[in-house]
């Protein structure tokens, strides 16, 4: 039996024929009290049994908003004797249950308010790194053909390929709920489960599928729609339905049904979906996020939620999410927060990168950075993850083109810099990039659109510019340092052996990984350390340990790029809030 009906009733009952004294008639404020005073009509008087029933009716029919008022201001005028008390002590105690009977009812099933979901970890394998970095590579080289999505005036690059995702939870979808295991993704904004109309998709048989004949809640929408990856898309139509997120009830979501899923990604992922914490103005279809809803329902105390992840490697619990605000458990000190500098990726402004106590000086203008729990790796631009395989003996692959640019024009991009000429204007004036006033591109770009054997000639001019980009950030650095010239080439013509391989992991010598230099990142002018054993993913154990660099190249084109990445690595030791009410994100030492 519902407890609240069963409260209301024995409220009732219990003044039933019981005497009740006052000093004289008054108003209250309290509409449980209105009720008693207006039924006697002298300095004692007893509640009929009509009268009962008429307070257990509109106490069942207002509660809970007036029941729980009506009992805290009795509470208040009992203790207080105002004027109205009740003769019989137990009645005390009765009410004392029913608020708190009531206040089990209203509130969260936390103390604090928090909305917690527990996070599953799973083990990263070899296996999973090396195909996360070779599908991240092959989307990046899609970028600018097929793999963009427009939305409003916005140019969304795919980032996601998930294969190296670590952290699940569970949500319900429907009446009663169905259950899915879920990737929370503040790297996408959309939901999607795989559905029970997906026949073609290999994928879908090796996961949960919605039934929307299941649910009494399920409302039609069909709308189609696409979501590309940068390791293959998913496509299915849009649907409505209730949705369970711990103890809360998001109702009347909108989210894909997937009938395709178009990447061997899907079929060895350990989830069943995604539910994105990103933006809606990345939200394909301009789905309403799930996160939103809660807002708008007012299912959460504060517009903040909030990641923690468990250090802890042997842990049974994997980590936490908390909607609402958060849990001063999980870190210690202050967060440094900064402003979301642009809508859609929870992004922000980045300083200086440093390897040891030496900046690369990429960043030291500022860098795009995003904070991404749907990957468990730190991805940066390309010359500066080459750098880091330098400093911690990570071993990559020989580049030819990149020793070809340092041979040819190695020593007359350092007189170009020595003299005084633009860093972002050297290639160009060497000739393996043009300058469009802007930014460098391909001398070659002319003849992508050409047909033929030119598109061949392109690929390599391409080559070219990117590792002669990379050459004059190695130099500037160089120069910084006051290296001479000699020592400033013999290093740079090493760094082309620490390109970094797309096909293939950074392995690092396990022993030597206390060796290595900490790695900082600059956000809000704060310091924030990553120790070797921090950024360094450790798979198996013993004599087949296998360690590799938890640092993964990407180039992003301006005006979005140089971007980072920074995934569960990072997030795992600092605590991450993400306030939408404010448009802020948050770090401190996580524990």
């Amino acid at each position: 039996m519902n407890p609240l009906f069963v409260c209301c009733y024995i409220i009732a009952c219990s003044y039933q024929n019981q005497p009740i004294r006052a000093s004289k008639k008054r108003e209250h404020n309290s509409p449980f009290l209105w009720m008693l005073n207006s039924e006697y009509q002298g300095p004692s008087s007893q509640l009929s049994g009509n009268s009962s029933f008429f307070i257990f009716f509109t106490l069942l029919t207002s509660a809970p908003t007036v029941l729980f008022a009506s009992v805290i201001s009795h509470l208040r005028l009992f203790f207080q004797s105002s004027g109205v008390y009740l003769i019989m002590g137990n009645q005390v105690l009765w009410l004392a249950f029913c608020f708190w009977v009531l206040t089990s009812l209203l509130l969260p099933a936390t103390s604090d308010g928090l909305v917690r979901i527990s996070l599953k970890k799973r083990p990263l394998d070899l296996e999973s790194i090396n195909a996360a970095r070779l599908l991240r590579q092959e989307g990046k080289l899609r970028v600018g053909a097929h793999s963009r999505l427009h939305i409003s005036d916005m140019d969304v690059v795919p980032l996601k390929n998930y294969l190296d995702a670590q952290y699940f939870g569970e949500i319900g979808i429907g009446s009663p709920p169905q259950k899915f295991t879920v990737i929370f993704d503040t790297g996408s904004s959309n939901l999607w489960i795989p559905s029970s109309k997906c026949h073609f998709s290999l994928a879908c048989y090796f996961h949960s599928k919605y039934k929307s004949s299941r649910s009494t809640t399920y409302t039609r929408n069909g709308t189609t729609c696409e979501i590309q990856y940068g390791s293959g898309s998913i496509a299915g139509f849009f649907s409505q339905d209730n949705v369970e997120v711990g103890n809360l009830i998001v109702e009347d979501q909108v989210f894909i049904e997937a009938t395709r899923e178009g990447s061997l990604t899907f079929v060895l992922a350990k989830f069943d979906g995604i539910l994105g914490l990103g933006f809606q103005e990345i939200s394909v279809g301009n789905a309403v996020p799930v996160w939103y809803n809660m807002m708008q329902q007012r299912l959460v105390g504060d517009d903040v939620f909030s990641f923690w992840l468990n250090k802890d490697p042997e842990a049974a619990e994997g980590g936490e999410i908390v909607f609402g605000g958060v849990d001063e458990k999980h870190y210690k000190g202050k967060h440094t927060y900064v402003p979301v500098t642009q809508k859609g990726y929870w992004q922000f402004n980045m300083g200086d990168f440093l390897i040891g106590d030496h900046s690369t000086g990429v960043c030291q203008e500022g860098c795009a950075a995003i904070v991404d729990s749907g990957t468990s790796l730190l991805v940066g631009p390309t010359a500066i993850v080459t750098e880091i395989n330098h400093a911690i003996g990570a071993e990559g692959i020989v580049s030819a083109e990149c020793k070809e640019v340092i041979t040819q024009y190695g020593e007359l991009i350092w007189d170009l810099l020595i003299s005084g000429v633009q860093p972002g204007k050297a290639c160009s004036q060497v000739g393996l990039c043009m300058f469009n006033g802007t930014k460098h591109v391909s001398t070659g770009i002319e003849s992508v659109l050409e047909k033929g054997n030119k598109e061949e000639s392109s690929i390599g001019d391409d080559l070219l510019c990117t590792a002669c980009e990379m050459l004059v950030i190695w130099v500037q650095n160089q120069l910084k340092q006051k290296k001479t010239k000699e020592a400033a080439l013999d290093y740079v013509n090493k760094l082309c052996d620490r390109l970094p391989s797309p096909m293939g992991e950074a392995v690092i010598d396990c022993e030597s990984v206390l060796s290595m230099p900490n790695i900082t990142f600059t956000i809000g002018n704060k310091p924030f350390n990553l120790t070797p054993d921090q950024y360094i993913l450790r798979t198996g154990e013993g004599t087949v340990a296998v360690c590799i660099s938890g640092f993964m190249a990407f180039d992003m084109p301006p005006p979005r790029g140089p971007l980072w990445i920074l995934g569960d690595a990072f997030m795992r030791v600092y605590h991450t809030v993400f306030d939408f009410g404010e448009l802020q994100l948050g770090f401190a030492e996580a524990v």
